[in-house]
This record gives C-alpha cells, structure tokens and sequence, in this order.
C-alpha cells in the first residue's frame, strides 16, 4: 500500500468513525453510563435536592425532591417522561436515608416497553 491509498483509507475510515463515536459518548442523565455509587461529602440532597442518571435513556425523567428526601417516606416515581411507554421505580425508606447522608443510591425501574432501566440518584 503506498501512501495516497493508506491517506484514502484512513479519511474513509474517520467518516464513518466520527458519527459512530458521537453517538457511542453520549451519556450522564440521558444516555448508557452511570455515576459511580457511594457518598459524596460535597454534594447535599437536604439542602440542595437530587440529580438523576437513567441508563439506556430514551426520554424518561425522574425528579426527587429535597422535599421528598427529608420526609423519608417511600413513594413510587413515574419516570415515563417524554417516552412512549412508562416505569416506576419505588424508593424505599432505607434509600431516603442513604439519599440523606449523602450517599447515591441505584435501583433498576419496572418493565415497560420490553425492557427496564437502572438508575442512580445522587446529591446535588
């Protein structure tokens, strides 16, 4: 191979590597990676609410309120969003107290649409 067919050949392989790539990063609250698990001291779900990563998102949403976080209740949460299909996740007491120290907290959702999502909720 001489070089004007390895410069044909490398441009050739960027155009088809580029949309690939951008669609492969894409991630956080809307796309496949997800925060690690654990407590985060600068991060403070009384005073400051949460932020949600939902894996494999495709339009779902999930608010949990500092409202919610200090009253440590369970309660169901709808995360149907913008999608045309619904889930539920159920925070439990225990994971009220976590989100209360400070500490993310991972579920997986309910099927919808023939498959469910695992999510993660920190501190903001």
């Amino acid at each position: 191979m001489d070089r004007k067919d390895f410069i044909k050949k490398m441009a050739g392989s960027l155009i088809l590597a580029v949309p690939i790539v951008s669609v492969l990063s894409c991630s956080d609250s809307d796309g496949d990676s997800l925060p690690p698990t654990g407590s985060n001291p600068e991060k403070d779900c009384l005073k400051n609410g949460t932020k949600s990563a939902i894996n494999s998102n495709h339009g779902h949403t999930l608010i949990v309120s500092k409202v919610d976080v200090d009253s440590g209740m369970a309660k169901e949460y709808s995360i149907t969003g913008s999608a045309d299909h619904s889930h539920t996740i159920t925070i439990s007491q225990d994971n009220f107290d976590r989100l209360k120290n400070n500490q993310q907290i991972q579920m997986n959702s309910t099927s919808g649409g023939g498959h469910s999502h695992s999510i993660v909720v920190s501190c903001a």
